[in-house]
C-alpha cells in the first residue's frame, strides 16, 4: 500500500530486455540517494503509480522487472526520463494523502494544463480525460492518483467518450513531482479511489 504521496524522484537510465517484459534501473542523485537508505531487495517501490520489486540495489540506483501486462496497462515505465517515486506505507506512517494500491486502472490524457490566471499562490487547473469506464469511481472532492500523485479532484465532467476531471496543483506539486512536465496530450497513470472501487462492488452485488 501507499499514500501518493511522493518522496524522491529518479531517473529511468537503462532499459533492457528481460522474458516478454523489461528490466530496468533507476538512478537518483546525490541529493536523492538517501531514499535507497532503508531499501532492501523484495522491498515494494511505485514508480509513476505503478508497484514494483527491487530486484537489485547500488548505493543510488535499483533495478526492477516489468512484465509484459504491466507495460500494456501503464505508460512511461519503457522510456528514459524522470520518475515519481514512493515506498510502500508501513503500519506506523502518517497518511498523508489517500489509501493507494498502486495498481494503476487506466490510462488518461492530458486536456489542459495552464497556470490559473489571476491566482496569487501561482496554481495550475490540470485536465485529465479519464477512461469512461472509471467514471463511476471518480466525484467531486474525491481522490485521484495521476503518475503516482494523490490529488483531489475538482470537477467532474461526464462526456460520451470519457470523463474529464479537472484539479488544482499547487507550486508545492509542482516543483517535487513530475508532474510539471506534463503537457497538453502527456499520457498518465490513474488510479481511482480504493474505497471507492469497494463500494461500487458492493452495490453491484447488492442488486443482483
Amino acid at each position: 500500500m501507499f499514500t501518493g504521496i511522493i518522496t524522491g524522484i529518479g531517473q529511468i537510465t537503462d532499459i533492457k530486455p528481460k522474458g516478454d517484459g523489461l528490466h530496468l534501473r533507476v538512478e537518483l542523485s546525490s541529493s536523492e540517494a538517501h531514499f535507497l537508505d532503508d531499501v532492501v531487495l523484495g522491498d515494494s517501490i511505485a514508480l509513476q503509480g505503478a508497484c514494483m520489486t527491487v530486484t537489485d540495489k547500488t548505493a543510488n540506483s535499483f533495478g526492477f522487472d516489468v512484465s509484459r501486462e504491466s507495460l500494456n496497462k501503464t505508460v512511461g515505465l519503457d522510456q528514459l526520463g524522470s520518475v515519481n517515486l514512493e515506498k510502500a506505507l508501513r503500519f506506523n506512517d502518517r497518511l498523508g494523502g489517500h489509501l493507494v494500491s498502486g495498481h494503476v486502472d487506466g490510462v488518461g490524457e492530458v486536456t489542459h494544463f495552464a497556470a490559473l490566471a489571476n491566482d496569487a499562490y501561482g496554481s495550475w487547473l490540470l485536465k485529465i480525460a479519464a477512461p469512461i469506464d472509471l467514471a463511476p469511481y471518480l466525484a467531486y472532492k474525491g481522490s485521484i492518483v495521476v503518475n503516482g500523485v494523490s490529488l483531489t479532484v475538482n470537477l467532474v465532467e461526464d462526456e460520451a467518450s470519457a470523463c474529464v476531471v479537472s484539479i488544482n496543483i499547487i507550486p508545492h506539486t509542482l516543483q517535487h513531482t513530475t508532474l510539471g512536465n506534463l503537457q497538453v496530450g502527456s499520457a498518465v497513470n490513474l488510479e481511482v479511489d480504493l474505497i471507492a472501487r469497494y463500494l461500487a462492488r458492493m452495490l453491484e452485488v447488492k442488486e443482483r
